[in-house]
Formats: structure tokens, C-alpha cells, sequence
């Protein structure tokens, strides 16, 4: 097999560090690792591999001439924008965790479990996009029940950790919990919970809902599914969890649908009320799968089903799902 040349673009901050916790894990086939990041952190060590590296400043030149064939970015969305498509232009393809290229039609939203057929619509402009975390766990747990039952409406309720806003986000409850004043969120998280995650929109909704349906429509190929969502920060350090309730086109069997969730690919359902056993955060934290429980039937509908899924927002909803993303590429151009 050949061995690849990879970037970590955003290698110094929280997701860029899980990138680099998760490539050492997964061991993809490379033969060499080029690390990246702004002014301000050029030229820190990072170890990583058992080696040391310098971080390297990312410039509109920085990737000349390096041969790099995949760049993981996390470097915000500005410098997606910016980078993404210079980089590109070098010959690397980009897999960006940013919200710059989700809904450019010309750019492929993969969750590697759900749409792999996708990634090749990378040739378009050399960029994969990496979706929402909050999209990500929903959509392991909702494409086998697509398959087997159709989707007529999904209505998410999430509740979403601080680690989900960065390193300030995830200070201000370390901090709120000491009685300091928050700097990240506009009011405490501590002890709180505040139903604003991104910038309000025109509509009522914020950005961060918007996404989660938009991205859902866009994975799924249901461009006229019926989404709404609420989405929630709680004063959890890591960890998505969400309530999701889907209205299906076709009637189900709740022992049948728990056996088509048991057998879907990246997911583990932990599903015993009686003896107490039902997805948590503080399980899933540092771990891949998405977990899927409090599986039940919705009787207000005429087949509908109530759902628990939880997944570590970090790693499965953006590490872990973007170095998945070049581990699928790579088979794919193997293949």
C-alpha cells in the first residue's frame, strides 16, 4: 500500500489535538506528518508519534512543494475559506471540520458510516467537509432506520457540552464552577443550562439548529425531510446527548427496529431501564461509537419512535470522523 503525506492544520488547539491523539491510535498508512497552525503557535513542540515537531506557520505558501495528499483542517471557518481552496489548489485534498463548505453543493457532508458514496464528489473543489458534531452522532443512529422505515419528520432536542465551544467554552464551566463570571457564554453555564448555541437567527432559531437540519437534509439526500430542532448547552465537560424523535413512512416492529439499530455500523445501543442501563455522557467521553437507548415507541403518532444517543462531541463528532473520512478515502483510492 502506498504511504501518504498529512497535514494537521490547527494542530495546537482542542480538536487539532484529538486529531493527533486519534491518528496515533488508528495508524493510517503515512509516511510523513506536516503540522500547522496560526503565528501565534508557529513553532511550538508537539509530540506526536513518538517524535517531536515544530509547528509550522500557516501562510498561502506554506504547502508548496511538500506533497501533501491529505490536510485535516480545524483552524475555524475563516481560515477554511481562505485556506481550504489554496491548499487544494496544491494538490492535497482538505477535510474540514469548519461550518465554511457543509452546505456548498459542490462539497460532499460524509459521515463515513452513512454516505462513503459521497467522498468522491471531493474532485469537485479538493474539499470534504466534516459535519456538525451534533449531526454527526444523529445521522449514525438515523440512516438504518431510513433504510428500513422511511423518514416523514425528525425533531432533535440536544444537550450539548461545553467542550462543544472550545477551550473557552470548556473553561467557563472549570472557572464557573469557582464562582468566576463567564467569558465565554453570556451567562453562566454552571449549574445552568442555556438554550443558545451560536448566533440567533431572522427566524427564532439559532445557527446551530439550523445546521443540524439543513445538514440532515443534505446527508441523508432528503432535501424536503421535515427537521426541527432545539439545541442546548449544559454544563457537561464532554459529550452530546440528544432526544431525538422520528415519525417514520412505514409502520415498525420496536423488537425489529432495535435488531436494525444493533446491527448499524459505528453504533452500540444501551438499552436496559429496568436495570439502568441507557447511554451517558460521562461513558461515551474519549470514546468513538455513538451510543443509542431509551428506545420506545411514540403512541401519539401512528409509527413513531422515541431515542437517547450520546457521543463524545470531540472525537466521533470531529476527530475521530474526519481521520475516518481519510481512512475511507484511502480505500477508496486503493481500491
Amino acid at each position: 500500500m502506498k504511504q501518504y503525506r498529512v497535514a494537521v492544520v490547527g494542530a495546537t488547539g482542542m480538536v487539532g489535538r484529538k486529531f493527533l491523539q486519534v491518528l496515533e491510535e488508528r495508524r493510517l498508512p503515512v509516511s510523513e506528518y506536516f503540522l500547522f497552525a496560526s503565528a501565534r503557535s508557529a513553532g511550538k513542540q508537539l509530540p506526536f508519534m513518538g517524535k517531536t515537531y515544530t509547528v509550522r506557520e500557516l501562510t498561502d505558501d506554506a504547502f508548496q512543494d511538500l506533497g501533501i495528499d491529505i490536510a485535516l483542517f480545524s483552524a475555524g471557518g475563516e481560515t477554511s475559506r481562505h485556506f481550504a481552496p489554496i491548499v487544494a489548489a496544491s494538490g492535497a485534498v482538505v477535510i474540514d471540520n469548519s461550518s465554511c463548505w457543509r452546505m456548498d453543493p459542490d462539497v460532499p457532508l460524509v459521515v463515513p458510516e452513512v454516505n462513503p458514496d459521497a467522498i468522491p464528489g471531493y474532485k469537485n473543489k479538493g474539499i470534504i467537509a466534516n459535519p456538525n458534531c451534533s449531526t454527526i452522532q444523529a445521522m449514525v443512529v438515523l440512516k438504518p432506520l431510513a433504510d428500513a422505515y422511511g423518514l416523514k419528520r425528525v425533531v432533535y432536542s440536544t444537550y450539548q457540552a461545553v467542550s462543544g465551544a472550545g477551550q473557552k467554552g470548556y473553561m467557563d464551566l472549570v472557572n464557573g464552577l469557582k464562582g468566576e463570571a463567564p467569558q465565554k457564554f453570556p451567562h453562566p453555564i454552571a449549574g445552568n443550562c442555556l438554550p443558545h448555541i451560536d448566533v440567533f437567527l431572522d427566524t427564532g432559531y439559532t445557527k446551530e439548529e439550523q445546521k443540524m437540519i439543513d445538514e440532515t437534509r443534505k446527508i441523508l439526500s432528503l432535501p424536503e425531510l421535515r427537521v426541527t430542532a432545539t439545541t442546548v448547552r449544559v454544563p457537561v465537560y464532554h459529550g452530546h446527548s440528544e432526544s431525538i424523535n422520528v415519525e417514520f413512512a412505514r409502520p415498525f416492529e420496536l423488537d425489529e427496529l432495535r435488531a436494525v439499530l444493533e446491527k448499524a455500523p459505528g453504533l452500540i445501543v444501551r438499552d436496559d431501564p429496568k436495570h439502568n442501563v441507557y447511554p451517558m455522557a460521562i461513558e461515551a467521553a474519549d470514546t468513538d461509537p455513538v451510543y443509542v437507548g431509551r428506545i420506545r415507541r411514540d403512541f401519539s403518532v401512528d409509527s413513531g419512535v422515541n431515542l437517547w444517543c450520546v457521543a463524545d462531541n470531540i472525537r466521533k463528532g470531529a476527530a475521530t470522523n474526519a481521520v475516518q473520512i481519510a481512512e475511507e478515502l484511502i480505500r477508496q483510492w486503493e481500491a
